[in-house]
């Protein structure tokens, strides 16, 4: 199945896509998430926001 990156608009194939899977671009490094399988669709992973001990 083939998605394309929505920061760089490359085309990734992704063999089993599963929804809330995180990959990463091979084009420009930048995290994505599998937000739909059928059709396979990507969004921008959510950034984790660091937890300082509080």
């Amino acid at each position: 199945m083939n998605a394309s990156c929505p920061e760089c608009e490359a085309e990734i194939v992704l063999n089993k896509p599963m929804r809330g899977e995180i990959i990463v671009c091979p084009e420009c490094g930048t995290e994505l998430e599998v937000t739909s399988e059928n059709p396979v669709t990507l969004d921008l992973a959510p950034q984790e926001e660091e937890d300082w001990g509080e």
